[in-house]
């Protein structure tokens, strides 16, 4: 095939592929030169990493939970402000895990980035507990967001800025005119917001892949404790979510903020000293330089060579080189996007040097393998972009459904006792929890036999399933909506609410079905999402497999958001339908609304299911 140049042209750039063959056949035959051996722990290193994750997540969790109480008590923020803010800064918070999972891949490793940051939050933790913290008073709690999940020592530094009196606000008593904060005293709060982005940054990405990367993927046995791994971590995640979200929260608000505090201190210790016993266990993924730039070196030398043929013969025609990588997996070619195969076109023998091994300029020649794993990348992001219209469904569960439970009959039994309405989302964390060991111990094994695979539901089917479940649970939550404000506008209401609604004397129990479809649609959903991304990406990217759920949660948040905006807009000339009163307003017409879109978002990920083709997967 001619390239570029004349017929000795073409015959030197034959001879310099016939002698890459060559050199492999001298590096052990085939494809591939020997590996160094990888020793993998599994399990055994397990007890480490999950009880580090489960430690920190019961240590930090609790106290993050309070950020909107701790803003308006203490620096005397209105509500809607405070709010506003908190709503930004969640979102930048899960943006941010991509920038800590590239610094992690280029530069730091996993281990490391873990490492640094169990320590620090470690003295972030210790220093807010220590004794005559302003901080350390009673405060209501006003909610309890279950996506603050992984706020770790920028929480604990915004908390030290009630530590000293010149940090904050002076108190002041009801019915006084607060004094506002200073510019000063702000530019230290947001100071603390940015470290508490950094630690986000940090850790989001590195934890789960690096819990899988002990398991060796190249075995059955191997392949079965990832499989596990992801659904075990996710239990524990869940577990740990409700345990602090209640017991943890209790003992602060009700019984002594010195010893809820303290209980994180003690259990953040516990997470370091596990992280590091497990140390000689650990498989460490070497960081291999920025992942991006081999990207961007594909991208530019397809685009210099767009004006060259395909070629006829891949196996013969594109650069392929002795694959050396010990962790790396080395990928067939596949003839999706082949327009990026010219980037492994070999257009003059001054292209590659001598030996054959490497090319001259690595942004005019590329390898197959650096091509076939950014097909990777670029078959993803349809998968990926179902997620975000998947989490609209998701965070209703800790807004509307909040506001539903304000205006329902949340008192549970004839004791007088009254559910706290940001505390109906432990019913989606229940559904999680007691799915999760099921399926993973009693349902998987049968469905092994049944379809033939050690995932039993593909990753793909499994988060089909969850975007379904997600529609169903919307459908639901309009039907119950609707019959609670019927009963609402027809019967006695049971009183009104701070802000002026009716309180229906519809028992709130009847939202539990949704959040717990909702809880059940996650663990379906969101576990495989992190799993698929784990193995789908090239094995030197896969912290940017465990940012780009976060990813996905923060945009689905910020499109719910552009969403709400959006309906009240359009339908506040007329009936609101999300009045401040969900009495006077069509909340259940919303939730329609977003069941629609999932029936939508259902139909186009099945297209993009049936597109995909799974990594190592050749012609």
């Amino acid at each position: 095939m001619r390239v570029g140049g004349g017929r000795d042209d073409d015959d030197e750039v034959s001879r310099k592929l016939k002698s890459m063959d060559v050199d492999k056949l001298e590096n052990g035959g085939g494809e591939e030169s020997p590996r160094p051996a990888v020793k993998y722990h599994g399990w055994k290193a397990m007890p480490f990493i999950i009880g580090n994750e489960t430690f920190e997540k019961l240590g930090t969790l609790g106290t993050s939970a309070n950020l909107l109480v701790y803003l308006t008590q203490v620096f005397h923020m209105r509500s809607v402000d405070a709010a506003t803010l908190l709503n930004g800064l969640n979102g930048t918070t899960s943006l941010a895990p991509i920038i800590g999972a590239f610094l992690s891949d280029a530069y730091l490793g996993r281990y490391l980035a873990l490492a640094i940051a169990s320590v620090a939050s470690l003295i972030e933790i210790w220093k807010l507990s220590r004794p005559g913290s302003s901080a350390a008073r009673p405060c209501a709690l006003l909610t309890v967001t279950r996506h603050h999940r992984r706020p770790r020592s920028g929480m604990f530094l915004l908390t030290m800025t009630a530590g000293a009196n010149s940090l904050h606000p002076p108190e002041c008593s009801v019915g006084e005119t607060c004094e506002k904060a200073t510019s000063y005293q702000f530019a230290v709060l947001f100071v603390a917001f940015a470290f508490l982005v950094l630690g986000s940054a940090g850790i989001r990405p590195c934890s789960m892949p690096f819990g899988a990367d002990q398991f060796d993927p190249n075995t059955e046995s191997g392949k079965r404790g990832i499989n596990s791994f992801f659904n075990w971590y996710y239990f524990t995640f869940t577990a740990a979510m409700m345990i602090s979200a209640t017991v943890i929260i209790y003992v602060q608000s009700n019984v002594s903020w010195p010893i809820g505090l303290g209980i994180p201190t003690a259990l953040m210790f516990l997470a370091c000293v596990l992280f590091f016993m497990g140390t000689r266990l650990y498989v460490r993924v070497t960081p291999e330089g920025s992942p991006f730039t081999s990207v961007v070196q594909v991208l530019s030398a397809a685009l210099k060579k767009r004006s060259l043929k395909q070629p006829k013969d891949p196996k013969q025609d594109l650069f392929d080189p002795p694959h050396t990588s010990a962790i790396v997996t080395k990928l067939a070619h596949t003839d999706q996007f082949r327009c990026l195969d010219k980037a492994a076109i070999v257009a003059s023998p001054d292209e590659v040097r001598s030996g054959g091994g490497a090319p001259a300029d690595p942004w005019r020649l590329c390898s197959v393998q650096q091509v076939e794993e950014v097909k990777c990348l670029i078959r993803i992001v349809p998968v990926w972009s179902t997620g975000i219209i998947y989490y609209v469904a998701v965070v209703q569960q800790s807004t509307y459904v909040v506001l539903s439970a304000l205006q329902s009959d949340r008192h549970l039994g004839r004791a007088g006792f009254q559910i706290p309405a940001a505390s109906f989302t432990v019913f989606a964390m229940l559904a999680q929890t007691l799915w999760i060991p099921f399926y993973d111990r009693l349902l998987l094994p049968k469905l092994r036999k049944i379809t033939g695979k050690e995932e039993g539901f593909t990753l793909l089917q499994r988060q089909g399933i969850g975007i379904a479940l997600s529609t169903v649970a919307m459908v639901i939550s309009a039907i119950v909506e609707d019959r609670r404000r019927a009963i609402a506008l027809s019967q006695p209401t049971l009183g009104t609410t701070i802000t002026g609604g009716a309180i229906s004397a519809m028992s709130s129990l009847w939202m539990v079905p949704q959040l717990m479809i909702l809880g059940l649609s996650e663990a379906f959903n969101l576990i495989s999402q992190i799993e698929f991304y784990y193995k789908e990406i090239p094995e030197h990217m896969r912290s940017v497999a465990g940012a780009l759920a976060f990813c996905n949660l923060a945009l689905g948040n910020y499109l719910s958001g552009f969403l709400v905006t959006i309906v009240h807009r359009t339908t506040g000339s007329g009936q609101n339908w999300l009045a401040q009163d969900l009495n006077k307003g069509r909340l259940d017409l919303f939730y329609w609304t977003i069941a629609g879109i999932g029936v939508f978002n259902f139909i186009y990920f099945v297209i993009c299911a049936r597109w995909y083709r799974f990594k190592g997967a050749s012609n």
